[in-house]
């Protein structure tokens, strides 16, 4: 019977006893081992690409480097789960799709619970990852709060300079955001026509070579975006 392949796991945390807490619950689950620690989001860097582990256990705040811009200057992510003392971080971890969010003090079966989501996002054995789901909504900022923003609901994003005009079925919504940061949050069916607008092809009622129509509306289709629109919604 062919044994189940080891997780490796790597820990990123200035603290050593989180560090300890984390090697002690790791000790007592079969199946995942320590290749490394640090304490230090700079040192994880080449620790990444020497160990290539499959789990990385990161704190937020560290000298240096926050644990939240290390991980988003990463072109391609290990699974991480997110290890702070900090509440308010949550939401802002979770939309870089990390496994879970775990406060200090860890306890074991809040541990136990994080693994648990981990083993669910890959295949084993071989360790290799599920395919990419589509995502269903995003988080954005409007009338000075976090808002849940299901993704059919919305018909086309509009840019005014630094601010959006999200229209969806149900109204609009302004968020402060640039137009080409939310464009790589959206899924393949979200198709950018214009410098200032993004459509949501499933909405899509008619078009020419130069506009597109949506709920009645027209937008414009600008001769840079052209060729590719053309291709995408003549398959």
């Amino acid at each position: 019977m062919q044994a189940e392949p080891t997780i490796q796991c790597l820990l990123v945390d200035d603290e050593p006893i989180a560090r300890r807490v984390i090697k002690s619950h790791l000790s007592k689950v079969d199946g995942f081992s320590v290749a490394g620690e640090c304490g230090s989001a700079v040192e994880c860097f080449s620790l990444l690409q020497r160990l290539q582990p499959h789990l990385l256990f990161l704190d937020i705040q560290m000298p240096q480097l926050n644990g939240l811009v290390f991980l988003r200057s990463l072109r391609q992510q290990p699974k991480v789960i997110l290890v702070s003392a900090h509440r308010e971080y949550a939401l802002e971890g979770f939309e870089l799709d990390v496994v879970d969010y775990l406060l200090k003090p860890v306890s074991f079966e809040r541990f136990l619970m994080a693994l648990d989501k981990f083993r669910q996002r890959v295949s084993l054995p071989g360790i290799k990852e599920d395919e990419p789901t589509t995502p269903e909504h995003l988080f954005i900022r409007a009338d000075r709060k976090t808002v849940k923003l299901v993704l059919e609901e919305v018909r086309y994003i509009e840019s005014m300079s630094d601010y959006l005009k999200i229209h969806t079925r149900e109204g609009m919504l302004l968020t402060k955001e640039k137009i080409s940061n939310i464009e790589q949050k959206l899924p393949s069916h979200f198709l950018r026509i214009h410098r200032s607008f993004i459509l949501n092809t499933q909405h899509l009622q008619a078009f020419t070579h130069d506009t597109v129509e949506v709920a009645g509306k027209q937008l414009p289709i600008s001769r840079s975006f052209r060729q590719e629109v053309l291709d995408k919604l003549n398959p």
